[in-house]
């Protein structure tokens, strides 16, 4: 009887198990956190802003995220598995769960830490992924580029509209 409620047991974990691997094989990164010196009003807030910069937010057990994460680049993680542990995937922009969640630490007084990140395959302490944050998102730096570009042309347009003119009223 013992053997077929270990069996039901573990069918009825399997789904979580097959979730945790669906969101690690569309991730470009996985932070785990420790989120334990959090008021559930501080975590709802966090929740939004990770979702609202498209990043998956969830608390699983740690022996699930183990299991599922086997074979694949976040299995570097299994370390620092080893207290109550949240992992924020992101999909799109690597670093868009380092960015919000170091934001929301510094904005609540340290309640919340970055135990471990795996980015791009790169396994990431917490000091390391501290400095990930700190580099801006993949848009802001094209942005970025992109004005830095059109700077020079603007001023030689200005520049010669200015000459234009200049010779338009000398002709007159």
């Amino acid at each position: 009887m013992a053997e077929k409620e270990i069996s039901k047991n573990a069918v009825s974990k399997s789904p979580i198990i097959d979730e945790i691997k669906a969101n690690a094989e569309k991730a470009s990164s996985a932070i785990l956190v420790d989120y334990c010196g959090l008021t559930v009003a501080e975590d709802t807030e966090l929740r939004k802003a990770l979702r609202e910069a498209g990043v998956k937010y969830k608390v699983y057990k740690n022996t699930f995220m183990k299991r599922a994460f086997e074979g694949t680049d976040f299995a570097k993680l299994d370390d620092a598995l080893n207290a109550p542990s949240a992992v924020a995937f992101s999909y799109e922009d690597a670093t868009a769960a380092a960015r919000v969640i170091d934001k929301f630490a510094k904005a609540h007084a340290d309640k919340i830490t970055m135990k471990a990140g795996v980015v791009e395959g790169d396994l990431y302490a917490e000091a390391d992924l501290k400095k990930l944050a700190a580099i801006p998102s993949r848009e802001v730096l094209i942005s970025k580029l992109l004005g830095s570009m059109k700077s020079p042309i603007s001023t030689l347009a200005r520049v010669l509209k200015q000459i234009a003119e200049k010779d338009a009223t000398a002709a007159e």
